[in-house]
C-alpha cells in the first residue's frame, strides 16, 4: 500500500496558534473581572464561541465577536465603549502576532520531500494565507487547502480536485474531530499529532480504528508512512 499524499493540518500542527487564543482569553478576563472569575469568564466564552461557529466560522475575527457578545451579555449591556476598544485590540494583537514553528517540523517535511504534500488548513481566508506566507513552508506543498471546516464533504472535495485516492491518503495533525475522524470516515489513513492546548472543540476520543495512528510528534511521521507501505 502506497501513500500516494499526505495531508497536514496547521495550526497546532506546523506551528503554534491556540497558546495565543489562551492568552487572549486570559487577558479577556482580566478586562472582565468584576463580572466573575477568570474561569467563569472563560467558561462564558467558550459557550458563545460554540453557539457562534455556524455564524463566523474558525478564527481570530469570529474569536473576536464573541468576545465582545460574552463582554456584552456578561455586563448586561452596560460594557463601556473603552473596554469593547480594549477587546478589538486584542483582536488585532492577535491577527498580528509572530508566528512560531513547532519543533521537529522543518526536519520532518524535509524527510518528506519529494512526497505529494498538501496543507489542509480551515478558518478565515485572509488568517490563514498571512500565516502560510509567514511560516516560509508554502514551497514545501504541492497544494495549500484553507476550507470553512474540515467536513468528510470537504474533505472529499479536496481528494477528488488532486485525483487522490482516500484509500492512498493520509492525514496527520492534532485534532481528533477535524484531522482524523472525517478521513477515516472516507478510507483514508490518519495520524494524531497531540498538541498539549488542543482547543475543546476539536478534541475527542481516539478512535480504535484499523487505520488510526497516534504519534508522540510530528518527527514520527515519516517513519509511520514507511512502516505502512513495508508492510505492503
Amino acid at each position: 500500500m502506497m501513500i500516494e499524499a499526505v495531508g497536514l493540518d496547521a495550526d497546532d500542527t506546523l506551528w503554534e496558534n491556540e497558546r495565543f487564543f489562551r492568552l487572549t482569553e486570559s487577558g479577556f478576563a482580566g478586562l472582565l473581572a468584576d463580572h466573575g472569575d477568570p474561569d467563569q469568564i472563560s467558561r462564558r466564552l467558550h459557550d458563545v464561541e460554540r453557539r457562534n461557529l455556524s455564524r463566523y466560522g474558525f478564527g481570530i475575527k469570529g474569536f473576536t465577536l464573541s468576545m465582545v457578545q460574552t463582554a456584552i451579555e456578561l455586563t448586561d449591556g452596560r460594557v463601556p465603549g473603552s473596554v469593547i476598544g480594549q477587546i478589538l485590540d486584542l483582536g488585532y494583537e492577535m491577527l498580528s502576532h509572530p508566528l512560531h514553528l513547532l519543533d521537529g517540523v522543518p526536519e520532518a517535511l524535509g524527510m518528506l520531500e519529494g512526497r505529494r504534500l498538501i496543507l489542509i488548513t480551515k478558518g478565515d481566508l485572509m488568517d490563514q494565507e498571512r500565516k502560510v506566507a509567514a511560516s516560509g513552508l508554502a514551497g514545501r506543498f504541492e497544494a495549500i487547502e484553507i476550507v470553512a471546516d474540515k467536513t468528510p464533504a470537504a474533505y472529499a472535495r479536496v481528494l477528488t480536485r488532486h485525483d487522490i485516492a482516500p484509500e492512498r491518503f493520509l492525514m496527520a495533525g492534532n485534532s481528533v474531530k477535524s484531522d482524523i475522524l472525517p478521513v477515516l470516515e472516507l478510507g483514508g489513513r490518519a495520524a494524531l499529532i497531540p498538541h498539549e492546548l488542543t482547543w475543546q472543540v476539536e478534541r475527542d476520543d481516539d478512535p480504535d480504528h484499523p487505520q488510526f495512528h497516534r504519534l508522540g510528534s510530528i518527527s514520527d511521521l515519516p517513519g509511520l508512512i514507511e512502516r505502512i507501505e513495508a508492510r505492503g
